[in-house]
């Protein structure tokens, strides 16, 4: 449900200032982080910040939160990606409605993905965004970008979907709503002489995360970690984790 649409809006100034757009779905979306707070083209700089509030403001309207932004630009092609779900009001109403429904009806009709009543997801992990929410987002913040000059320069990609199945982790409460997930993480620094790990994400600390490495085969240097005593954890300090994302497990 709503777990992997794909919106590409492409502004062109060229063709007599002429707006087209283009709309596509994409199974299981994926997009490389290569920003976190500004991008430059040349001479012109684009402030993922102030896009950031901007997108914001734009998805209250629509009952979404944004997730992530990004911006990305390649020779002379350029996209900023803008992730969405609904906010938390929309998902647990959305979700209550499904349980009402039963989760294998749900699952049946198409009000969530099967991975639901298979048990490998759970509605609380849902996005519950769908191709109308993209669409009718990517035109509102579409406008606003080009009002503003969020991105200068005449050509740019807008791209508007939902965080995937192996979404990106920022902050504590992420991990808190996705506990019981695969996660594999990248360290700043080395953890047992590792930077890299993949388990279950069991325990969330105030300042601390535990994963299961036994529920995965470890491969490098955790092979022998893995080959130790069922339930072996690794314990990753938040501040030491650069970056983390979900595993898909359907």
């Amino acid at each position: 449900m709503g777990e992997s649409p794909l919106f590409l809006w492409c502004k062109d100034e060229s063709a007599e200032g002429e707006e087209k757009a283009k709309i596509a779905a994409a199974e299981s979306s994926q997009s490389i982080k290569v920003a976190e707070h500004k991008g430059v083209v040349g001479a012109m700089a684009v402030d993922l910040d102030k896009i950031r509030a901007a997108a914001e403001r734009v998805a209250a309207s629509h009952g979404l939160d944004v997730v992530e932004v990004e911006y990305i630009s390649a020779a002379k092609q350029r996209a900023l990606r803008i992730f969405v779900e609904k906010n938390a009001a929309e998902r647990a109403r959305l979700a209550e409605a499904a349980r009402a429904a039963g989760e294998a009806n749900a699952a049946e009709e198409g009000m969530v993905p099967v991975a639901v009543a298979n048990g490998t997801l759970t509605m609380d992990q849902l996005a519950w965004v769908t191709h109308e929410d993209c669409e009718q987002f990517s035109a509102d913040f579409g406008t606003l970008v080009d009002v503003e000059d969020l991105v200068p320069g005449a050509e740019y990609t807008l791209e508007v979907s939902s965080p995937g199945l192996e979404r990106k982790l920022f902050q504590r409460p992420d991990y808190e709503r996705f506990r019981g997930s695969l996660l594999k993480a990248q360290t700043f620094q080395p953890v047992n002489g590792n930077r890299h790990w993949q388990g279950r994400l069991v325990e969330v600390g105030e300042k601390e995360i535990t994963l299961d490495l036994s529920a995965v085969r470890q491969k490098g240097k955790n092979k022998q970690v893995g080959r130790q005593a069922i339930g072996q954890k690794i314990e990753l300090e938040l501040v030491n984790i650069e970056k983390a994302q979900l595993v898909a497990e359907v």
